[in-house]
């Protein structure tokens, strides 16, 4: 059966998930690539990097994992600060489950919240009434495979580029990070003096006695969940009339 009049088709929809999407990959491949950089000095081939970015699509996620592998820590450590730096995927499939019909099946929901990604979301919960999975996973058959691609391109590179040019391309994961927190940053003071607490009790950590003695993703972990949980305490965000989310101070 077609679909209503006045409805669009799940054909037009995935189209319109492309156009939307088109962007998002082009983004993708310029910062997996320099994620793949990082991928090549922790010693994965291609092959491994386009498989960790296809079931892994978030930069800051995988970057840990990376640096992880690199210091051949335990697994346990691998799973622990994936699941830290990606836990607002959970987050975010909440707040768009709810942008579904509730006559959305349960492998729809599956398909689409494996692909969510900030960019992804973005694009998804700006659209008008009732969200459909057709949109998504137009969205996702770019965004998703160009991720993984950029880090198999960026491991290729690593074994043909010599050292100096390597390094600079590492220094550009760690400008992608700064591009992302300082928009906020200059929008939110809280969220700009968090950036510069974690950065002093980061140095701290690693400084200190005992605490010095953990792994760094340890320290990481720990610096994550303790600054986050203070900052939801003492800051919590209240929702306005208009949907929207402010602060308490």
């Amino acid at each position: 059966m077609g679909a209503p009049i006045g409805e669009k088709t799940n054909r037009q929809l995935f189209r319109e998930g492309m156009r939307d999407g088109t962007p998002i990959a082009l983004g993708y491949l310029v910062v997996s690539f320099t994620l793949g950089i990082t991928a090549h000095n922790a010693g994965l081939d291609a092959v491994d990097g386009f498989v960790v970015s296809l079931f892994n699509l978030a930069s800051a996620g995988e970057y840990a994992a990376f640096t992880v592998i690199a210091a051949d820590a335990p697994y346990w450590e691998m799973a622990a600060i994936t699941l830290v730096a990606n836990a607002r995927y959970m987050l975010m499939s909440c707040v768009l489950s709810q942008k579904f019909s509730p006559a959305t099946p349960f492998y729809h929901r599956l398909g689409v919240g494996f692909g969510i990604t900030d960019e992804i979301f973005g694009i998804s919960i700006s659209r008008q009434g009732f969200l459909r999975p057709a949109y998504n996973y137009g969205a996702m058959s770019l965004a998703v495979p160009v991720w993984a691609l950029g880090t198999s391109l960026g491991i290729v590179a690593g074994d043909i580029l010599p050292p100096s040019l390597l390094s600079a391309l590492s220094v550009a994961l760690y400008g992608m990070f700064i591009a992302i927190i300082i928009p906020p940053g200059k929008e939110n003071k809280i969220v700009l003096a968090l950036v510069f607490i974690s950065f002093v009790m980061s140095f701290l950590a690693a400084s200190l006695p005992f605490v010095s003695e953990l792994s760094a993703s340890s320290r990481t972990i720990v610096l994550t969940v303790l600054l986050s949980s203070a900052a939801a305490c003492l800051f919590p965000l209240r929702e306005t009339e208009e949907g929207e989310m402010m602060d308490e101070a």
